[in-house]
């Protein structure tokens, strides 16, 4: 075994577009050098992934502590390594270019947001439900407008339980809250929840108080024929940036301080802390929001703190309801309203109780399921542009 860069050196080929060194390799590629370490090199060979699950079956725990190649050499477009072991590993150049630059697999389902703002009710993405069960180039259109948007209507929904869950399953897995695998939103007697009333919803995002917070909202419109109860959606991140924009300080509090959030009832007690506004980590964008007047726990952060949290707070939650940034749309029974509950902040005006029926069954799925079914959709399906339906 090679133990020093010096003897290593005197191992290596005439031709010397690698170097190596005591932990990792320089190789040469388009006249840059770029280092790998050892230890990644040998658990990245092709052969460390099993042919049909994809997983990793290689071992990194079984080499030894000194791990270097015998012999290492760049042939056409690879780098060949030769392991002490008699293992024989090849890397694309290119391959090992995308991952040295930071680009690693590249990913389709990381897309710049686009901001939308209170006229945008005319310009949404729409879609027909059986269309998208028969068409999987149209779902992932869907996915890409949910991408870039976070919202979409679906029309033509078969009046049924099953209608929804099938929509959902083009997605993914519908996944519990704490209110179940779905939730009725109509008045009825003795509600544990404001949304179970004729009253005006002040918009919010869902279930703060959970761990992690649902990502994607179905709501399906069974019935309305309730007089008022217009549906209220305002794109956070667009209200977010121009807080950033406005009031910096602002900004930098809600989205770097955490706040509790709690939901309780006879049998349920419930509670996380989120900060008010995310961050995407792969770009620095705004991601989204936690925001829930009627589930804010009692803010317990330091009373000096609270002196510039909670003018931060208002003026964030009184620019989420400015005219500029407020969407205002009836809901249909046919229809549903598809959005990324961590995007988008909801809510509803109040309507008059006992002029008629309404009723919106919900769901939720995660939004890694909708990245997931995009990547997978739009490798197959990929078209560059389509049409969106407004009609």
């Amino acid at each position: 075994m090679l133990t020093n860069s010096a003897e290593l050196h005197i191992h290596m080929p005439a031709s010397a577009a690698v170097e190596l060194q005591q932990n990792g390799l320089f190789v040469n590629i388009n006249g840059q050098q770029a280092y790998f370490n050892y230890f990644w090199l040998r658990d990245n060979c092709s052969s460390s992934w099993d042919s049909e699950t994809q997983e990793r079956t290689f071992d990194i725990l079984a080499e030894p502590d000194n791990l270097q190649p015998a012999t290492a050499m760049v042939e056409a477009d690879a780098l060949q390594i030769l392991w002490p072991c008699g293992h024989q590993s090849r890397y694309k150049l290119n391959w090992l270019e995308n991952w040295h630059q930071g680009q690693g697999h590249g990913d389709i389902a990381i897309r710049a947001r686009r901001s939308w703002y209170a006229e945008h009710y005319p310009q949404m993405a729409r879609f027909s439900q059986p269309e998208l069960m028969n068409n999987p180039a149209k779902v992932a259109d869907w996915l890409e407008a949910m991408l870039d948007e976070g919202v979409a209507l679906i029309t033509d929904m078969p009046n049924s339980n099953e209608g929804l869950q099938e929509t959902c399953e083009l997605i993914g897995t519908v996944r519990p809250s704490f209110s179940g695998y779905h939730f009725d939103v109509k008045s009825k007697k003795n509600p544990e929840n404001l949304a179970y009333t004729s009253k005006a919803l002040e918009l919010h995002t869902d279930l703060p108080p959970e761990e992690l917070a649902p990502g994607i909202q179905f709501l399906h419109c069974r019935v309305n024929d309730a007089d008022g109860g217009d549906s209220l959606f305002v794109d956070a991140t667009s209200v977010a940036n121009a807080l950033r924009d406005q009031h910096p300080e602002y900004f930098e509090l809600l989205s770097t301080v955490s706040v509790p959030f709690r939901y309780t009832t006879d049998h349920q007690d419930v509670r996380a802390r989120q900060t008010i506004i995310e961050i995407d980590p792969n770009n620095g964008e705004v991601s989204g929001i936690n925001y829930s007047q009627h589930l804010s726990d009692v803010f317990d952060l330091p009373q000096a703190t609270l002196d510039k949290f909670y003018p931060a707070f208002r003026t964030f939650g009184h620019m989420l309801q400015d005219n500029r940034f407020l969407m205002r749309f009836r809901l249909n029974a046919g229809e549903c309203i598809v959005f990324d509950n961590h995007r988008i902040a909801h809510g509803r005006a109040e309507f008059a109780a006992g002029s008629g029926e309404r009723h919106l069954r919900g769901c939720y799925v995660d939004r890694g399921e909708l990245r997931s079914a995009y990547r997978v959709l739009r490798k197959q399906h990929p078209v560059a542009e389509f049409t969106i339906t407004t009609d």
